[in-house]
């Protein structure tokens, strides 16, 4: 490594590289006798690659990468696809961290409103009746849509409600909005026109992540900061309130609840905390939600939710880390108080020789990179398939039917906006990270160039120059994809809504 007096290309990457650091958890952790089952090591194998069939334009890197090469030559701004092609968009004002769907409609999550002036802010309603050619029908404005929705707008499918909170920046308070979309789902009916939706009537919640209970009579919001936990009741949606809160320990985020509605897996910084909802579920009238087990990795940071599922008649969980490049680790839950890790889902550019080139790919696009956010599976029981929304790395789809021997199978990486950064109202990437610079791994290399006069950010992150300010080279695709037969409904935060097609036969999987 350089001394402090070196030439400033050789000061930066090193920075780049301190940085990259964040891509990685724990790199340097001593070998184990048995990686799969040690929650103290690290994942260092990605599943295998898919088999890329006719049509696809696959990705000209490593499985997952969108190469700083592609980047400066623009060749990032055409789509990277291996079978699964685009049917239909709609870019509108781009799109929040989380979205939800319901029937025929997709419900495009809100960013921080930084112009009312203008058209976009709250959540765009879009009809997907015909997914070739999808229409913005509608825009949710109430407080708490406009405020920012971020990971809590969310649908119960049973009774076809939609909900989601505002948060504002990383945690809001009080605001909660709950729909009606049965009836017709490109026209939300507000049910709670009073609590929840005025900012002079708030519920006693603090906010960043949200979902219903199964039998979707309950809404719970988790605060993240403080580790804040707060069950809405919801069965009679005209009067919200809240019926439980307390604290899950020092953090939350998302999280997963088991068919019965007893048992809800929340993450924390790096892991899992197990709670027993029961009391909640059943109404009780002091209720108590007891830590049931609890679980802490170092491979991976931020957990971000879970997805409980039933194969072969055992319970299982797929955890998501939106950080540390921890990918998706599969879990055996048959004893909560003990879970044991089956498997890991990686791609070759998390793997911890790759961090160095993660670092200097990602090092102008803000907080997030090639790290796994939201998943979601094609059934419950017995899933077969597992797609995620894995960032700068696109859409993934994996074939999860054995759970010892996951494959990829698909993916669609959207094209980068480079000419969009400020003008996306929806888009948190586009918007947020132009206001407040480059966060977390892009910051300390370009900011640092900065200082000492580099103004262009040359060679902060590798050879060439980087201008200072958010690098739109490649979106954002943090919500889960929605499986629509054999199509994938979901949102990139720069490219909007997106329906795509499974080509080559990969999918419907038998």
């Amino acid at each position: 490594m350089s001394r402090m007096g070196s030439h400033r290309s050789h000061r930066g990457h090193r920075v780049a590289a301190l940085a990259g650091v964040l891509a990685v958890w724990l790199v340097a952790a001593p070998a184990v006798a048995d990686p799969v089952t040690d929650f103290l090591s690290v994942q260092r194998t990605a599943v295998d690659r898919a088999e890329c069939g006719p049509g696809s334009d696959q990705e000209s890197g490593m499985q997952g990468q969108v190469p700083l090469a592609d980047r400066r030559s623009g060749r990032s701004q055409q789509p990277y696809s291996c079978n699964l092609g685009l049917v239909g968009q709609l870019q509108g004002q781009g799109a929040g961290i989380v979205s939800a769907a319901y029937g025929n409609c997709v419900y495009v999550g809100s960013n921080i409103p930084t112009r009312l002036d203008r058209p976009g802010p709250g959540v765009q309603v879009v009809d997907v009746s015909d997914p070739a050619r999808p229409r913005h029908t509608g825009t949710l404005i109430e407080p708490p849509m406009q405020a920012g929705t971020w990971e809590s707008l969310k649908v119960d499918p049973g009774r076809g409600l939609l909900a989601g909170t505002g948060v504002g920046l990383l945690t809001g308070i009080g605001g909660f909005s709950i729909y009606d979309v049965s009836q017709d789902c490109t026209r939300p009916r507000l049910l709670n026109p009073g609590t929840g939706t005025q900012l002079s009537l708030p519920l006693p919640i603090t906010t960043h992540e949200g979902g219903f209970s199964p039998d979707g009579r309950t809404y719970w919001a988790a605060g993240t900061a403080g580790g804040q936990l707060s069950a809405i009741d919801v069965s009679n949606p005209a009067e919200p309130r809240v019926v439980w809160t307390g604290l899950t320990g020092v953090s939350n985020h998302g999280f997963g609840i088991t068919p019965d509605g007893n048992r809800m897996y929340i993450s924390t910084l790096a892991g899992i905390t197990v709670l027993d909802i029961s009391a909640v579920q059943r109404r009780a009238l002091f209720p108590v939600v007891p830590h049931v087990g609890r679980r802490l990795w170092s491979d991976g940071q931020l957990t971000q939710h879970t997805i409980p599922v039933t194969v072969d008649g055992a319970p299982v969980i797929f955890t998501v880390d939106e950080g540390g490049s921890g990918g998706v680790k599969v879990i055996d839950s048959s004893d909560d108080a003990n879970l044991r890790l089956i498997n890991t889902i990686k791609l070759e550019v998390n793997l911890p020789q790759n961090m160095d080139v993660w670092a200097q790919d990602n090092g102008g696009n803000g907080a997030f990179g090639y790290d796994a956010h939201y998943c979601s599976v094609d059934r419950p029981v017995d899933p077969t398939a597992l797609a995620c929304g894995w960032i700068q790395s696109g859409i993934r789809v994996f074939d999860v039917r054995d759970l010892q021997d996951i494959k990829e199978i698909a993916y669609f990486v959207p094209p980068g906006q480079p000419d969009k950064a400020g003008r996306l109202e929806n888009s948190t990437h586009a918007t947020l990270g132009s206001i407040v610079g480059l966060p977390l791994i892009g910051s300390i290399a370009v900011a640092r160039a900065a200082l000492e006069g580099d103004i262009n950010g040359a060679d902060a992150v590798g050879p060439g120059t980087r201008p200072i300010g958010i690098d739109m080279s490649s979106d954002w695709c943090m919500s889960p994809p929605e499986f629509r037969g054999d199509q994938l409904w979901v949102t990139c935060m720069d490219n909007g809504f997106l329906a795509l097609q499974f080509q080559n036969g990969v999918y419907p999987l038998t």
